[in-house]
């Protein structure tokens, strides 16, 4: 009699050894997100975070304590040539907190779409022998980002208490402060969409890499960030300067710790609607970038 065939079942999946737990396959839909995925790999985000944390600050002199002298020296220069010599009024708050603030989230989003605008071009190693979701890498570098806007924005709460117990300026808080948190999320999400469509050209086209640079500077000057919107109000350019989506977000940060600046709920919405159709674009053309990539980083 033939013996019978034996067939060995895995305890933990249910599945026979020659059944596969997990297909990998092309997307076969353009407006496939499979955010699923990306989400199923978070612990992989945790890793990259701490690994871009360190790989940042090794063989460093001064460590994280870069954050803290970079933005106090530029908010000094920004005092003296924005504030003392072009006359440019900060409002009612002092000049200090007013470029320190701006500085702040400024420096967030910048990191954040400078970062991420070359990450897949960098990452371009790694992708070629592992597989996983390609968007954990630019999600992690929006993470890792979040600890140097963490130790500028303690800075800029030292500088608020000192001013407090000086007399020098007196604190809001409000309703306004709640808006804080989205504010932050909404310009990391702008970074990561921004950065998400330069990088998925940047595998064909190489030069796009060298305008992100001194694009973003450039684009800072057409952000209220070295004054405020308020300055603009008998200027022609002001239009212009309100079409911009950073201009609510960079106002509203400073509303939400000040409870000063120009804050309305259409240029906020705007802002949203922005940058949900970044992260939206980038993810798609990403999509299609994804499949054939690698043959051309």
């Amino acid at each position: 009699m033939k013996e019978a065939e034996e067939i060995v079942i895995d305890v933990d999946t249910g599945n026979s050894p020659g059944e596969w737990t997990d297909i990998i396959q092309p997307k076969n839909s353009f407006f496939r997100l499979r955010l699923g995925e990306v989400w199923r790999y978070r612990d992989l985000v945790f890793l990259f975070v701490k690994r871009d944390i360190n790989a940042q600050y090794r063989q460093t002199v001064l460590g994280p304590l870069w954050h803290i002298v970079q933005p106090l020296l530029t908010s000094f220069m920004f005092m003296v040539i924005f504030n003392k010599i072009a006359k440019i009024s900060t409002d009612t708050l002092p000049p200090i907190l007013f470029y320190m603030s701006s500085i702040t989230i400024w420096t967030y989003f910048s990191t954040c779409l400078t970062a991420t605008s070359g990450t897949f071009v960098a990452n371009a190693g790694i992708f070629g022998k592992v597989y996983f979701p390609r968007l954990v890498t630019p999600i992690a570098t929006v993470f890792s980002n979040m600890f140097k806007f963490g130790i500028q924005f303690c800075l800029l709460i030292i500088l608020i208490i000192y001013f407090y117990v000086s007399g020098g300026y007196m604190p809001s808080l409000g309703w306004h402060t709640l808006l804080l948190p989205l504010i932050i999320l909404l310009m990391g999400g702008m970074g990561l969409g921004l950065g998400i469509i330069i990088s998925s050209l940047t595998t064909k086209y190489r030069d796009l890499a060298i305008l992100v640079g001194f694009g973003v500077g450039l684009f800072m000057y057409i952000t209220p960030v070295a004054y405020p919107l308020s300055y603009l109000d008998q200027s022609k350019y002001k239009a212009i300067i309100e079409w911009n989506p950073l201009t609510p977000l960079v106002e509203g940060f400073r509303y939400a710790i000040f409870g000063q600046g120009i804050f309305t709920w259409m240029s906020f919405l705007y802002s949203v609607g922005c940058t949900i159709l970044f992260l939206l674009v980038g993810i798609l053309i990403f999509n299609k970038v994804e499949r054939s990539f690698m043959d051309t980083v």
